[in-house]
């Protein structure tokens, strides 16, 4: 049974949450960016971010598209497989995870640059969309243009509303969240993405 949009919205929202909680180069860049340009920097890294992301998705739908089409359920085992397993490590890190506010601001750069450049030089941004990413967009995809575009929505929503939260709460002089606070929210999000894999391998079986 194909997705539906407001599933595929919520699904890409939370998994595009916990991406972006993680700390990481484009968080380090978005904070950076922040002490040079102000609370916009983040809605700035965001674009670079999703610039960065788009030519992934071409090239998914383009590449994997053509030769995974017919082998589906190995989609779904990988994906589902891949999800667990960020899902257990996303929940592992949030108990030592921080957002350090220290950085200098030298070499911040033009935001959206640093948001294409720190996205596309992380490993993990590459081995989340040729495993995740790809299972969900082809997932998506599935569903028609509406469940697709549900998809990459809440994704980027989740992304633009972290970076910008963490942009005026560096602007501001204070980290909108309490280190505990953070934590907990990670953790949250790696429980879902434990739970959504679990969910993701058992509705693909059935197909």
């Amino acid at each position: 049974m194909a997705p539906g949009i407001i599933e595929m919205l919520i699904v890409g929202f939370a998994v595009g949450l916990t991406g972006a909680l993680a700390p990481g180069p484009t968080l380090v860049a978005a904070i950076n960016s922040t002490l040079k340009s102000g609370w916009k920097a983040g809605p700035l890294v965001t674009l670079g971010h999703a610039i960065a992301e788009i030519f992934m998705i071409v090239f998914i739908l383009t590449g994997l598209y053509v030769f995974l089409g017919e082998y589906s359920l190995f989609v779904v085992i990988v994906g589902g497989i891949a999800l667990i397993v960020f899902g257990a490590l996303t929940t592992l890190d949030a108990k030592n995870a921080s957002v350090d506010l220290s950085k200098s601001p030298d070499n911040a750069g033009n935001p959206v640059v640093a948001g294409i450049v720190t996205s596309a030089s992380n490993p993990y941004f590459w081995i989340w969309w040729f495993t995740v990413g790809s299972a969900l967009l082809l997932t998506a995809v599935s569903g028609g243009v509406i469940v697709f575009l549900a998809f990459i929505i809440g994704h980027w929503a989740a992304d633009l509303g972290w970076f910008t939260l963490v942009s005026t709460g560096v602007h501001r002089g204070r980290f909108l969240l309490k280190q505990r606070e953070y934590r907990i929210l990670l953790t949250a999000c790696g429980f879902f993405l434990i739970g959504f894999g679990i969910y993701f391998l058992i509705s693909g079986m059935n197909l």
